[in-house]
Order: C-alpha cells, then sequence, then structure tokens
C-alpha cells in the first residue's frame, strides 16, 4: 500500500458547515455559528481542514484564547475525525499543534465528540455485539500524539464528558412519539397539556422572559448565570438554528377546565348519594369517598387558579434553548419556575421539541446533552435531572473525555503549578 498523502488548508463557513452537518460526530460546537459566536467574545477563531486525494477527511473549528495571563488552544466537541485512523489522527494533530505553536499557545485542548461506550439509559454498558465495545483506540492514537489524558470522569464538567440521547428512528407521529416515553412522563406530558399550558417560541425582543426563567433556576440549582446579553448573542450567531422556547400557563383556559371537572365531580358525588340514599353497599360508600377526596382536591386547584389568575392572563412557567444541526437537535439550557411545577410545563416542552424540531425535519437523534454520570445514588445532586431525561427512554453516551496537549512544555507546567497552588 502506497504512503498517504494529507493537506491541512483553511475553509470557508460554509464548506466547514457542510463538513460538519454530514459527519457521523458534526456538533453545534463544531459549526460556523459557534464560530461567530466566540469571535464576537474576542476569541480568534479557524476553520481547518484536511483533504486525501481531494475529498475533505477531518476538520476543526481551533479557538485560541488570550488573557494578560495565558494563551491556550482549545477545539470544543471535535475536532471532526476519526480517531480510529492512526495516521490521519496524526497528521491532523501534528498540524493543530503547530498552529496552536503559531498562534503562542501554551496549550492545545481537545473534547472529542465521537463516543468512547455506549450504556443504557440505567448506565449499565450495552453488550459488545450491541455496540457497546468501548473504543480504546482513541485514547491510544491521541496519547501516542503526546496528548495527556483527563480520564474517565465522574460528575459535571464545561464541555459534559456524560450525555442522554433518545433515538427517535421509526417513530413517525405524535402518537408514537408519546408512547415511546415511559408512563409517568406520558402522564405528565398529558397533564400540562390538559392544564392550559401551551409551548410557543420567543422572538429577540421577548429574550428576558427566558433569561429571568434561567436566572432563578440558575439561583435555585447554583449552576452559572450567563445572562440576557449573551442569550442574544447566541440567537444572533445561531440564527434560525436557536429555538427560544417558553411554555405558558393560559390561566383562563386552565380556570374553565378546573370548572369543568369540579361540575363533573359535584354530579357525580350527587349520583353516589342518591343511590345510597336507596341502598347503601361498602362499593358505593367507597366510591363516595373516594369522589368526595377528588371534588375537594378540585375544588382547592380552582381556588388557587382564581389567585393565579390575579398575577395575570399568561403565566411562564418554563423555558428551554434547542439549537438545530443537521444530525440532531440539542436541548442546552432550561429552567423552570418553582411555584409551577404542578403543570409539568418542562415535560410538555421537551415532547413539543423533539415533535416540532426533530420528527417534522426528519431528525432521529435528539440530544438531551449532559449528565453527571452517577447512576446509583439517589442523594446525588444531579439524580432529579437525570431521572427527567430517563423518562424519554434513550440512552447513554458515554465521551471520551478531554486531552491536554502541551504545545510549549514549560510555559504550561509553570502555568499548572500555579493553578495548583491557587486552589489550594
Amino acid at each position: 500500500m502506497g504512503t498517504r498523502s494529507f493537506t491541512l488548508e483553511t475553509l470557508t463557513e460554509e464548506e466547514f458547515d457542510d463538513f460538519s452537518g454530514k459527519h457521523p460526530d458534526g456538533n453545534f460546537q463544531q459549526a460556523s455559528a459557534a464560530g461567530r459566536l466566540r469571535a464576537e467574545q474576542g476569541v480568534q477563531v479557524e476553520y481547518l481542514g484536511v483533504r486525501e486525494n481531494g475529498g475533505l477527511v477531518a476538520a476543526a473549528l481551533l479557538e485560541t484564547h488570550r488573557s494578560k495571563v495565558s494563551t491556550f488552544c482549545t477545539v470544543h466537541d471535535g475536532p471532526l475525525c476519526d480517531f480510529d485512523d492512526a495516521e490521519l489522527t496524526a497528521f491532523f494533530i501534528g498540524q493543530l499543534k503547530q498552529r496552536a505553536k503559531r498562534n503562542k499557545a501554551a496549550q492545545l485542548e481537545i473534547t472529542p465528540e465521537k463516543p468512547y461506550r455506549l450504556r443504557d439509559s440505567e448506565g449499565k454498558p450495552i453488550p459488545d455485539e450491541q455496540g457497546g465495545v468501548p473504543d480504546d483506540a482513541i485514547v491510544k492514537n491521541l496519547t501516542a500524539c503526546g496528548f495527556e489524558h483527563g480520564g474517565f470522569t465522574i460528575g459535571y464538567t464545561a464541555v459534559p464528558r456524560w450525555r442522554y440521547v433518545k433515538d427517535l428512528d421509526g417513530i413517525a407521529d405524535e402518537r408514537a412519539l408519546l408512547k415511546s416515553y415511559d408512563k409517568r412522563t406520558q402522564w405528565s406530558v398529558k397533564r400540562a397539556a390538559s392544564m392550559g399550558v401551551h409551548v410557543r417560541e420567543l422572538d429577540d425582543s421577548e429574550l428576558k422572559v427566558f433569561a429571568d426563567i434561567e436566572q432563578a433556576t440558575a439561583e435555585r440549582r447554583s449552576f452559572e448565570y450567563r445572562g440576557e446579553e449573551y442569550f442574544h448573542r447566541f440567537k444572533k450567531a445561531y440564527g434560525s438554528s436557536a429555538h427560544f422556547m417558553v411554555a405558558e400557563i393560559h390561566i383562563a383556559e386552565y380556570k374553565a377546565d378546573m370548572e369543568a371537572k369540579v361540575d363533573a365531580l359535584k354530579a357525580k358525588v350527587d349520583t353516589l348519594k342518591t343511590k345510597i340514599a336507596e341502598r347503601e353497599t361498602t362499593r358505593l360508600t367507597r366510591q363516595l369517598g373516594e369522589e368526595s377526596r377528588n371534588l375537594a382536591a378540585a375544588e382547592k386547584r380552582l381556588a388557587e387558579a382564581g389567585a393565579l389568575a390575579r398575577k395575570g392572563d399568561v403565566l411562564p412557567a418554563a423555558a428551554s434553548l434547542f439549537v438545530e444541526h443537521p444530525r440532531e437537535t440539542i436541548y442546552l439550557f432550561s429552567g423552570s419556575v418553582e411555584e409551577y411545577k404542578p403543570f409539568y410545563a418542562s415535560a410538555l416542552i421537551q415532547h413539543y421539541a423533539m415533535l416540532h424540531l426533530c420528527l417534522e425535519r426528519g431528525v432521529n437523534r435528539y440530544n438531551f446533552y449532559g449528565i453527571d454520570g452517577v447512576f446509583d445514588d439517589p442523594d446525588d445532586e444531579g439524580r432529579g435531572v437525570l431521572e427527567f431525561k430517563q423518562g424519554f427512554n434513550g440512552y447513554v453516551e458515554e465521551l471520551p473525555g478531554e486531552f491536554v496537549l502541551p504545545v510549549r512544555p514549560v510555559v504550561y507546567r509553570v502555568k499548572t503549578a500555579l493553578r495548583h497552588l491557587l486552589r489550594h
């Protein structure tokens, strides 16, 4: 076999997006929209590609971050490359290292998007014959290029190493989609829809609604809030591929629904009372007790609906940001209003996104994005997020994690030592 010949070149945004859209690991971070977003934050971005026999075989959005303290290069969720191909990997990484050196970076960091191992919804490895074999070649070929592997970490990371994904293959319509969830999630989606909750997309001028919910959630759950300005920049960079959705309670509809329920339950209770007056049985008495409790609960909710009506006609209960990529839809950020938890708006918003942003555009991969990789601890801080996502019946992709290549080893070691000192 002859020696292979590779060449590196700078790609246009269109060439890069076209490659990312067709690549098995293409994603929203490896897209020109991400480049525009980073560039606006003062990051230097380059679209680099490798050609073999005229065809594009690998590509990366390379970011160079500069600050007073340090300069480093990074590739988020990439590069887009077949890392099992040792020769191609060695050439591309060698070229990226040279580029990083030229940009005076101390190190090059990458987080490959190619899965290391597939697991079931509970986090158990999928049998080898079904594609659950760990891809050790990724780690082997990257460490051979001089990378230090950050390890198979557990917990949340800046670029999530653990992903929850749903395969929509074979699901043709909304009915089949709903049926594919577990029973409790099916109930939650139907419940939200029956309680006057509707989902719609926010336009750029309404992003404060999204930002306010996101901020309240960030404070409640102690995660970093990015600020309304960031969401405007995100929308500007991603355009029609970014969907800021809100699930709102329509109070008049909810109230009318509750009034109808109260009336129906009152009629049931009256009928049971009449029957008992004629001839009392244990079964009828038990039924009366049950329906009376249902009536009391419905009356309580109707009274609550009256109190909610004083807050406004339409109340935002949950909000999420979804991003389209040709191979998937990603559920990126979300927040919910704690007070409106009984309306199950978060479940409805997911269902809406899968239906309209996946099924309707013929995309069969729905990416719930990050989980923390802890499956066996009911007290884990990420437990609620995991169980919510598991309710939609997907599977887990474990990614290989972070790799760091010292480009200027002395500078990198000093920087690492300083950071270690500051932490302790």
